[in-house]
């Protein structure tokens, strides 16, 4: 199971980027997906999590602003966000969760918020 993340980039505060991450060697239609995101010296954070039934949890300092998606057909994953801050500068990782017991990570995309 590979995932391909792309999407990242340097943006001002305010501004909006959107990831995707590609899943090749499975299908995605029955797995937990995710992103996280990391910064040097502080562990790695979950972001936003969305089910095979497309249930959606996010962490309260990007409720409102971040979407979660999920193409099946596309076999990707998508993060939509809005209005950010500088403290979303991170290193932002999908994740998959295949049935239930192995997991695998994308190579990490940066994403920097800088005036």
């Amino acid at each position: 199971v590979q995932l391909v993340e792309a999407g990242g980039g340097t943006v001002q505060p305010g501004g909006s980027l959107r990831l995707s991450c590609r899943v090749s060697g499975t299908t995605i239609s029955r797995h937990a997906l995710a992103w996280y995101r990391q910064v040097p010296g502080k562990a790695r954070e979950t972001v936003a999590t969305i089910t095979s039934s497309e249930s959606s949890t996010y962490r309260d300092s990007v409720k409102g602003r971040f979407t979660i998606s999920r193409d099946n057909a596309e076999n990707a994953i998508y993060l939509q966000m809005d209005s950010l801050k500088a403290e979303d500068t991170a290193v932002y990782y999908c994740f998959c969760y295949v049935d239930g017991a192995s997991q695998y990570w994308g190579q990490g995309t940066q994403v920097t918020v800088s005036s």
